[in-house]
């Protein structure tokens, strides 16, 4: 298993601002773990060709404070500043790998995606932004069984239960291999084949094929209550009844996802000091995750803080793993 000094989650502006950071400490056994495809993925998906990137984000002139900086670019400007950051640091990126789960153990923390653990590591920096609302699906969702569709994860599991899953992404995969051997579960993907999954994840469902039952090239019509339960009408008029829905299809909120980690909130924000560390202690928010309105300065000026903070509080654990 990979035992890193620092495991990152998000490989946006706050996250490779940290990767950078850490780089320039002398910290070299990192890793950024990105859910997307590729880095700044935000950025890539929601601004058009051309748009301006401003230092001065909503009239506010912060002044930077590390080694990442930057003023006013086009997008495409500011995308290959951030690729250069990634090659002249030497940055390691783990892409499609979606972290869901965080387990203290001893001076390490267990880093898992889905049902596999990806490293090991003695800080973490979560630096995921703020995530999109769930996609959901064109047809209507009954009034009556809104609660048994969910659109991510709960924080209690269900168990015994026969489980609809929607979804060919690896965030349904996961979900799952966590359930399979828990409910009687069943993945339904609207093409015949998965092809945005992840080698481990397809190993993974590989293993369980057993446990899950695949509906695939299937798509669905329509939901409608059934006594306690949800029935679901496929196109090619096949119907089946599931105790509860879980569709997979991208988007998700922060903070069932931190909460599941362990990390407490106060008000609608989560609970952090003044560098951005948690009651986890050596877990670490930065970035638009920690706050209301962010920026890219505030990114990584956050990452700065962060990491000065990390190196001064925790330079006999870095000393010891070297």
């Amino acid at each position: 298993m990979r035992k890193l000094s620092v495991a990152i989650i998000g490989a946006g502006p706050a996250g490779i601002a940290t990767a950078v950071e850490l780089k320039t400490a002398g910290i070299k056994d990192i890793a950024i773990f990105e859910k997307a495809g590729n880095f700044c993925y935000t950025i890539r998906r929601l601004y058009p060709e051309g748009k301006r990137v401003d230092r001065n984000y909503k009239g506010i002139n912060m002044i930077s404070e590390g080694v990442c900086s930057f003023e006013t670019e086009t997008k495409e400007q500011f995308l290959e500043r951030i690729e250069k950051y990634i090659k002249d640091y030497k940055i390691e990126i783990f892409y499609n790998t979606e972290i869901n789960g965080l387990e203290r153990s001893g001076q390490y923390y267990i880093i898992k995606a889905g049902t596999y653990t990806v490293a090991q590591a003695y800080v973490v920096v979560i630096a995921t932004g703020v995530f999109d609302r769930p996609r959901k699906p064109s047809y209507p969702i009954p009034e009556e069984i809104k609660n048994r569709v969910f659109f991510e994860l709960p924080k209690e599991l269900p168990e015994g239960e026969k489980i609809l899953i929607v979804g060919g992404g690896n965030t349904a995969a996961e979900l799952a291999c966590i359930l399979s051997g828990k409910c009687d579960v069943y993945l339904s993907y609207r093409r015949p084949d998965f092809f945005r999954i992840n080698e481990e994840n397809l190993r993974e469902l590989e293993k369980r094929k057993d446990q899950i039952t695949f509906f695939l090239g299937t798509e669905i019509k329509a939901l409608e209550p059934e006594k306690e339960a949800v029935k679901v009408i496929f196109h090619d008029g096949h119907t089946e009844v599931f105790s509860k829905i879980f569709y997979c299809l991208g988007g998700s909120t922060p903070r069932n996802l931190l909460e599941k980690m362990g990390i407490k909130f106060k008000d609608s924000l989560p609970d952090i000091d003044e560098f951005g560390e948690s009651n986890l202690e050596r877990v670490f928010l930065i970035g638009d995750v920690a706050v209301k309105r962010g920026s890219i300065i505030y990114a990584f000026n956050s990452a700065h803080r962060a990491i000065e903070r990390i190196l001064q509080k925790y330079h006999i654990l870095f000393n010891s793993s070297s």
